[in-house]
């Protein structure tokens, strides 16, 4: 639909100005008039060559700041429409600012913002909404836009966490990787060289590294092609339903990385089915949508299992508990207050904040035990080839002295 720019003036006497998708002139002079605003000039927006992947792709953080000054706006007594062509002009994204537009033009032709949504749903997912769907629904819009703001900068600030702490443990060990590969590739080949010319018998120490080097300096180029080629069918393989469900599972039981893995999915699970039960959706669309958020396949189907049994008549918490792989006990004693108290949305937050600091701190563990860790490879491999090179060298010394 062709985007025209107005500009009018209000029953106030001010000025104002913005964008409108609409299928002619005339339809953008009706919705001014709704709106009482006087057009002084209405003109087709010049059209942009741009290349749709250029466009680049809207992120959580967008849609985080997004929903929070939607919802302020909201909250002010804005009408919808205004708030969109607001965010119209706010956002950077040209990918976010033409999905903003459909949405302008879907609720201008009648359709609820949530309809709307739904042609987005690969931006904004089932979560966004279906709360935005309940809250226009309930005539709350505003409150859940704002639950749904604090739902979005608490899930980006954990992940920003968890990346935030990687990096040093990830950088030390770029950092070891490429100094073996150079003491491999052109130290010890110096080394061997110098060495081939004496025709003396070299420890087995040398000998190894020397073999070690020639072998990379051969076969480097099928070794990157074997590895990417290995990652390339893994990603394709994980595409599948197999091959997600058993590598996902694999995941949960590598030490130290299962766990963390486990609680950050049981955070997410639980603030999540928070956030969507306060905000009024039935338990049985919460379960499934948050199934789908836990970022694991595995325990994505134990919250399917448990929502087939709840669907059945059982309470959330004992089918939860036959999840034990899964849910610790902790957990299920707390949604088990939760629902005879009747303050499970509250509860269940309570455990997502609780998860939530024990995935900080597993992180920060993490990394404390990474850092000697690839410290001590770096000394003791690069130690011991430096070592292997000149071990030769110290032998003749020794028999030139004796």
């Amino acid at each position: 639909m062709p985007i025209y720019i107005w500009k009018g003036r209000t029953a106030s006497g001010t000025i104002e100005n913005g964008e409108i998708a609409a299928s002619n002139p005339e339809e953008v002079h009706r919705i001014l008039r709704e709106r009482r605003v006087v057009p002084t000039s209405v003109r087709p927006k010049p059209r942009e060559i741009t290349l749709p992947f250029l466009k680049g792709k809207v992120s959580s953080k967008d849609i985080s700041i997004f929903t929070r000054q939607f919802s302020v706006m909201i909250n002010a007594g804005l009408p919808l429409i205004r708030c969109l062509e607001i965010q119209v002009q706010q956002v950077k994204s040209e990918r976010f600012k033409d999905i903003l537009r459909g949405l302008i033009s879907s609720v201008e032709s009648g359709s609820t913002l949530a309809d709307g949504l739904r042609t987005y749903k690969d931006t904004f997912g089932e979560l966004y909404i279906n709360m935005v769907e309940a809250g226009e629904k309930g005539g709350a819009l505003a409150s859940i836009l704002g639950r749904l703001a604090e739902y979005l900068e608490k899930a980006d600030e954990i992940k920003r966490k968890i990346k935030g702490a990687m990096i040093y443990p990830a950088m030390i060990a770029m950092v070891a990787v490429g100094s073996v590969a150079i003491m491999l590739l052109f130290v010890i080949p110096t080394f061997a060289d110098m060495y081939a010319g004496l025709g003396a018998q070299l420890p087995g120490i040398t000998r190894f590294v020397i073999w070690l080097s020639d072998f990379l300096k051969s076969y480097i180029v099928y070794m990157l092609v074997v590895i990417i080629v290995l990652i390339v069918a893994l990603r394709f393989y994980y595409k599948t339903e197999d091959g997600h469900l058993r590598i996902d599972a694999f995941l949960l039981k590598v030490p130290i990385f299962g766990t963390l893995i486990n609680k950050q999915a049981i955070a997410r699970f639980s603030r999540t089915l928070s956030t969507l039960l306060a905000s009024g959706v039935n338990i049985l669309d919460s379960l499934e949508i948050t199934s789908g958020t836990t970022g694991n396949k595995v325990v994505e189907n134990a919250i399917l299992r448990s929502r087939t049994s709840i669907a059945q008549g059982e309470s959330i918490a004992e089918p939860l508990s036959k999840e034990k792989a899964i849910f610790p006990p902790m957990v299920v004693q707390m949604i088990t207050i939760g629902e005879q108290t009747g303050g499970l949305d509250e509860m269940l937050e309570k455990v997502a904040d609780f998860y939530d600091d024990e995935v900080d701190q597993a992180v920060q563990n993490l990394m404390s035990a990474l850092e000697p860790i690839v410290i001590i490879f770096l000394a003791v491999v690069i130690g011991g080839m430096v070592m292997a090179m000149y071990l030769p060298i110290f032998q003749m010394a020794s028999q030139f002295i004796g």
